[in-house]
C-alpha cells in the first residue's frame, strides 16, 4: 500500500515561489514515472510536469521556465520548484505515481497565487 503526501502549498504573492514536496510511504523506487497536475476552480485537472527516474522531464507549455521538477531518492521525494508565480497558477496541486501495475495519487495541496 503505497500513498503519496503532498506538502508545501499556501499563500503567495505574485512573482513569488514555493516549493511543493511529494513523500512516497513505500520506495519511491516503485515508480517509474511521477508527476505533478493541478486541477483549478471550474477547469479540468491537467499535467504540470512528469519526471523519470532517470531524470527525463517534461513540462506543460504553460511552466517551462518557470517551474522544475526533481528527485530526491534519498528523501523518497518528487518536488516541484515553482518560480514566478502567477494567479493563474492557483490550483490544487497532486502528486501521481506511475508504477508498472497502476498509479497512486495524492491528496492534493492547494497553492493561491493573490495580492
Amino acid at each position: 500500500q503505497v500513498q503519496l503526501v503532498e506538502s508545501g502549498g499556501g499563500l503567495v504573492q505574485p512573482g513569488g515561489s514555493l516549493r511543493l514536496s511529494c513523500a512516497a510511504s513505500g520506495s519511491i523506487y516503485s515508480f517509474y514515472l511521477m508527476g505533478w497536475y493541478r486541477q483549478a476552480p471550474g477547469k479540468q485537472r491537467e499535467l504540470v510536469a512528469t519526471i523519470t527516474r532517470g531524470g527525463s522531464t517534461n513540462y506543460a507549455d504553460s511552466v517551462k521556465g518557470r517551474f522544475t521538477i526533481s528527485l530526491d531518492l534519498g528523501k523518497n521525494t518528487v518536488l516541484l520548484q515553482m518560480n514566478s508565480l502567477k494567479p493563474e497558477d492557483t490550483a490544487v496541486y497532486y502528486c501521481k505515481g506511475q508504477r508498472t501495475t497502476g498509479v497512486d495519487w495524492g491528496q492534493g495541496t492547494q497553492v493561491t497565487v493573490s495580492s
